[in-house]
C-alpha cells in the first residue's frame, strides 16, 4: 500500500553530493503549518525529498520578525528584530551602530560569484524578507528616506530602496513597491489620480530611471502585459513592480493587470537561467499579511500560490543541477482542530458545539483582530467567505507571529544537508556551500565561473580576475 510505496522511495533517496548550479529559496513568510493543497493533500515541497526543522527566534526575541528572520537565513547571522542586513552589534533605529555591523547575503555574494540573481515576492520589494537580500538597515521600515529619522539622514543612511538599486548588481526584481522608487507627487501608473499611492522620496530621485540608466539590455514594467512582452532571450536585467506598495492577494488579484507569483517566478526562471555559471533565486509568497488580518483563507491560498511556483520552477530547471529549498521565516499562532471528518472543509465547521452551545471553525487563532463578544458571548459563526476573520481568543488588532520551529524542505545537490533541527542561519550556509558561493567558493570541487561575453553590466569574472581564480585552484 501505500506506507510500502512511501518506504521504497526512501529506500531509493540517495544525496546528490554535487554542487549545484542553481540555488532557488522558497519562503512562505509566516507560512506554518505545512501547505495542504485545495484538496487537502500535502503540498508540492512536502514531497521535496529531505528535511529538518528551523529555530526562528531573534537574538533579543523569542518570537521573531521577518527582519530578523530574513537576515538568519539569507545571510547566515541571528541578529536583532527589525534590523536588516546588519549583525546584532548593530541596535535598532540607531543609524550609527550599522557602520562595521554589516553582513552580506547569499545573493549579493552569488552575484560577485558570476552567478545571475534575483527576487521575487508578493510584497513591496523594499520589505524585509526581500530586503535582507541587499540592504544593511537598523530599520526595516526605513523604505524611502522620506521613512528615514532625522537623525539616521543627517547621520548618512540610506533607505532600503535607494539600496536596492545602489547595493548589488541585481538581474531580476519583480513585486510591488511603486512609490519609494519615485519622487514626491510623481503620480502612480495605475492610479494616477489617487495622491496617496504617488512618489514619496524627498531627495528627487527616480531610482526606477537610475537603475535602468545603469544597465545594458535592461527592461521595467508595471503591468501584466508589459510583463507578458518582455522577451526573456534578448533581457539581461528587468524591474518590475505591480503596485505602489505591497501586491494584493491571490483571491483579490486582478488576473488582467497583475502577475500571480507563479507568473512572475516563471519569467524569473527564463531569464536568470540563460546564465551558464547559473543563479540564485529568492521567492517569498506574504503568506504572513493574511494570517495578521485573521483571514485564514487568504494567508492559506497565498500558501497554494507558493506550492504551485515551487512546481513551475521545477519545471523550467534541472532538478539534478538545481537545489530547491522551501521554508518559512516563522509560524503563526494558528491552529487547525477540532475533531472534524475527513472530507470537511478545513473552512468548515467543527462537528460538535462548544460550550456556549454555539458552533466553532476548526481553524483558530491564538489572538487577533478575530476577536468579538456580543452581548457578553461569542458570536455565532458567520458566512466563512474569503474575508472571514476566524475567531481569536486575546483581542488584538494584529495577530502576532508565534516562536515554533518551522520546517525546511528541500531537494536537489546537497539537500541532505537538511538534517535535523538546525539554527535558522544554517540555511543560508547550506545554500551558499552547495552552490560554490563566499565563504565556500575555493573547494576544489568548485568549478572556476566561465567568463561571459563581453557586455558591460553582465555576471562573471574578468579574464583577469579568472586567472586569478584559476591559479588559486590549482593549488588547492
Amino acid at each position: 500500500g501505500l506506507s510500502w510505496r512511501s518506504l521504497e522511495s526512501a529506500l531509493a533517496l540517495t544525496p546528490n553530493t554535487r554542487r549545484a548550479k542553481n540555488v532557488i529559496l522558497f519562503l512562505g513568510d509566516g507560512e506554518y503549518p505545512l501547505p495542504v493543497s485545495e484538496e487537502g493533500q500535502p503540498g508540492e515541497w512536502v514531497a521535496c525529498g529531505f528535511g529538518a526543522a528551523s529555530g526562528t527566534y531573534n537574538v533579543d526575541r523569542q518570537v521573531p520578525d521577518s527582519a530578523g528572520t530574513g537576515t538568519a537565513y539569507l545571510c547566515g547571522v541571528k541578529t536583532n528584530a527589525k534590523t536588516l542586513g546588519v549583525s546584532a552589534a548593530a541596535a535598532y533605529g540607531k543609524c550609527n551602530t550599522t557602520w562595521g555591523n554589516e553582513v552580506t547575503s547569499v545573493l549579493h555574494r552569488a552575484r560577485k560569484s558570476g552567478k545571475s540573481v534575483g527576487i521575487v515576492t508578493t510584497t513591496r520589494v523594499q520589505h524585509a524578507s526581500p530586503g535582507a537580500a541587499y540592504a544593511h538597515s537598523v530599520s526595516r521600515d526605513w523604505y524611502s528616506d522620506g521613512d528615514l529619522s532625522k537623525e539616521a539622514a543627517r547621520q548618512g543612511c540610506k533607505d532600503i530602496a535607494y539600496q536596492l538599486v545602489h547595493n548589488t548588481d541585481i538581474n531580476v526584481i519583480l513585486g510591488g513597491g511603486r512609490m519609494y522608487m519615485t519622487p514626491r507627487r510623481t503620480p502612480d501608473p495605475e492610479y494616477p489620480a489617487d495622491p496617496k499611492q504617488n512618489g514619496t522620496r524627498k531627495d528627487g530621485i527616480n531610482l526606477i530611471q537610475r537603475w535602468l540608466s545603469t544597465k545594458e539590455a535592461a527592461h521595467y514594467v508595471w503591468d501584466k502585459e508589459g510583463l507578458d512582452a518582455v522577451d526573456e532571450n534578448s533581457t539581461d536585467y528587468l524591474m518590475g513592480l505591480f503596485e505602489p506598495k505591497d501586491m494584493k492577494y491571490e483571491l483579490n488579484r486582478n488576473a488582467s493587470t497583475d502577475p500571480s507569483l507563479v507568473e512572475m517566478t516563471e519569467k524569473a526562471v527564463r531569464i536568470l537561467r540563460r546564465n551558464p555559471n547559473g543563479f540564485f533565486l529568492f521567492v517569498e509568497d506574504e503568506v504572513d499579511h493574511g494570517h495578521h488580518s485573521g483571514k485564514a483563507k487568504q494567508a492559506l491560498t497565498e500558501a497554494v500560490m507558493l506550492d504551485r511556483a515551487v512546481e513551475r520552477a521545477g519545471d523550467l530547471t534541472d532538478a539534478s543541477e538545481t537545489l530547491t529549498v522551501v521554508t518559512a521565516d516563522h509560524s503563526h499562532v494558528f491552529t487547525f482542530g477540532g475533531s472534524t471528518p475527513r472530507g470537511n472543509s478545513i473552512f468548515g465547521l467543527a462537528p460538535k458545539k462548544a460550550e456556549d452551545k454555539r458552533p466553532y471553525t476548526s481553524i483558530l487563532y491564538g489572538n487577533g483582530p478575530g476577536y468579538a463578544l456580543h452581548n457578553g458571548s461569542r458570536p455565532d459563526v458567520g458566512a466563512v467567505d474569503k474575508d472571514y476573520r476566524q475567531q481569536a481568543a486575546v483581542p488584538l488588532d494584529v495577530e502576532t507571529h508565534a516562536g515554533e520551529d518551522v520546517a525546511i524542505m528541500a531537494k536537489g545537490p546537497m539537500a541532505h544537508l537538511f538534517h535535523s533541527t538546525q539554527e535558522q542561519h544554517y540555511i543560508a550556509h547550506v545554500l551558499a556551500y552547495a552552490g560554490c558561493i563566499e565563504p565556500y567558493h575555493a573547494d576544489p570541487a568548485c568549478p572556476v565561473p566561465l567568463v561571459p561575453e563581453n557586455r558591460s553590466g553582465s555576471p562573471g569574472l574578468t579574464p583577469h580576475a579568472l586567472l586569478a581564480a584559476l591559479s588559486l585552484f590549482l593549488q588547492l
